[in-house]
């Protein structure tokens, strides 16, 4: 439904992470470089993605903030695409960081899973921007508001966490025949290692 407008209860946020810096941690990817785990104990991004959607999506078009409203989320979106290494660029991760949109992933709204990234926990131990997806149940909505004023609105179908280890690429990030949505943070936290060892995805479908 497009509307005109003018790495729950997440186990890593309340596990209490030591506070460092945020880091990168991928899974493996078709045609991509596996990134292994860089040790630090913080939030960390999702595995990267092979998406066949037309890169540098039109301005016009393109999305500037997500809210939900069954967790009182509101937040602007950064423009993020991959680093030089193939790794997936990923939002800061101080308090009060927005989440972000993965810009080689088709625009919210268009045909194909768009991807937006953010943190269950932030530097300071604190909640991240998405620390309540895992309290999102089926038919919760997610409002992605577009630079052009336009509102695409999505209605949550479920809720996946899978090893960074045996991440489902394509369940995730594979061609889908109609716009759905995919909102990806770490989860897993292991007090042992300092790591979070999952992602938990939420999976999402434009409304009619």
């Amino acid at each position: 439904m497009l509307l005109a407008t003018g790495c729950a209860d997440a186990g890593p946020a309340d596990a209490h992470p030591p506070t460092t810096t945020p880091s990168t941690t991928a899974a493996p990817a078709p045609s991509r470089t596996t990134i292994s785990p860089s040790g630090a104990p913080t939030p960390s991004a999702s595995p990267t993605p092979v998406s066949s959607a037309t890169p540098d999506a039109d301005e016009e078009a393109s999305p500037v903030s997500v809210r939900i409203p069954a967790t009182g989320t509101e937040s602007p979106l950064l423009h993020l695409g991959l680093r030089a290494d193939g790794s997936l660029e990923v939002p800061p991760g101080e308090p009060g960081s927005p989440a972000a949109w993965y810009n080689q992933s088709p625009v919210p709204g268009e045909p194909g899973p768009a991807i937006l990234l953010g943190h269950v926990n932030a530097t300071d131990g604190g909640p991240g921007v998405f620390a309540g997806l895992r309290e999102l149940n089926p038919g919760d909505t997610i409002e992605v508001t577009r630079h052009d004023g336009t509102t695409a609105v999505f209605a949550v179908q479920r809720g996946e966490q899978y090893s960074k280890t045996n991440f489902d690429t394509q369940a995730v990030y594979g061609d889908t025949d109609g716009a759905e949505l995919r909102l990806i943070t770490c989860d897993g936290y292991n007090l042992l290692t300092g790591q979070f060892e999952d992602n938990y995805v939420v999976y999402a479908q434009l409304l009619p």
